[in-house]
């Protein structure tokens, strides 16, 4: 197949991840961060009637409730905006974080072309923001001979001045001490170069920080089953066989921007080899 017969949305993806490989993260000042949970099993990729969902990854289960009069948080929206909130919380050590008095220039931080309108881009902004900070999570993981439980929510508090007009406030949110020290604890580096070319595909955010993390610690490889990635990644799927496809799809968008990524696609299960993470630790612990 040649460049002209590649899909448009493939083409931009290769131009991109040129780029990405010219450059190391550290050095284009790209580096970013999400907390291990959430990489883990992760947000609905599409509106999910009710207040409760449940993402399964082997022994871990995360439980997402939120209120009925705002709903769950779902899509693209909530994942830059969590990979903002673990990246500035790591540059800041802290947990107070300034979001800054201008909503566009905000969403400009995330790659986000802000356009107005019922269906635009700061509504939807807006929206997801609000029922991320609303939502309460549980953690759970079951071993052999223990079991750990842990609830905690995004944020203590958050405050958006951005409808207001005044110029006197910034937005701003606290983050829980728990989710802060969630992602101090154990931070998960991703290259955002990666994250804003993936930006219009929830599930490949997913797949892509997922296997980078599994590839910061992976020594062989390992088989996975399509029903189990379709208990982590594919909780809106009623039947496997389209999870394998849309799984299979964002797979290719994600190996393009990741090409030391190693997976073998097989009937039964997903091969994954063990490679370089995208962002690697330097001996002293620090991205590079």
């Amino acid at each position: 197949m040649t460049m002209r017969e590649l899909p448009k949305g493939i083409i931009k993806l290769i131009n991109e991840a040129v780029s990405i490989e010219q450059e190391q993260a550290r050095e284009a000042g790209a580096i970013g961060y999400m907390s291990r949970s959430m990489v883990q099993a992760s947000l609905p990729n599409r509106r999910v009637e009710g207040t409760e969902f449940v993402r399964v990854n082997g022994n871990f289960t995360l439980s997402l409730l939120a209120p009925s009069a705002i709903g769950l948080p779902y899509g693209t929206v909530p994942r830059l905006l969590m990979v903002w909130l673990a990246s500035e919380a790591m540059r800041t050590k802290q947990r107070q974080l300034q979001l800054g008095q201008s909503l566009t220039g905000f969403m400009r931080q995330m790659d986000m072309k802000a356009t107005g309108g019922v269906n635009g881009s700061i509504t939807r902004f807006k929206e997801q923001s609000k029922r991320l900070f609303a939502t309460s999570i549980t953690g759970l993981y079951e071993g052999k001979h223990s079991s750990s439980l842990v609830n905690q929510r995004i944020a203590d508090q958050a405050e958006f001045w951005w409808d207001t007009g005044s110029q006197r406030h910034g937005s701003e949110v606290l983050l829980s001490e728990s989710f802060f020290r969630e992602i101090m604890d154990h931070p998960v580096p991703v290259d955002l170069r990666a994250i804003h070319a993936l930006k219009n595909s929830p599930m490949a955010l997913d797949i892509y920080s997922w296997l980078t993390y599994r590839a910061s610690y992976a020594k062989r490889s390992s088989a996975i089953p399509w029903a189990a990635l379709a208990a982590q990644f594919g909780g809106d799927y009623s039947r496997l066989r389209d999870f394998k496809a849309s799984f299979c799809t964002e797979l290719q968008k994600v190996c393009v921007v990741y090409p030391d990524v190693q997976v073998v696609v097989e009937q039964e299960v997903l091969i994954i080899e063990p490679a370089k993470p995208h962002v690697r630790q330097s001996p002293k612990g620090k991205s590079s």
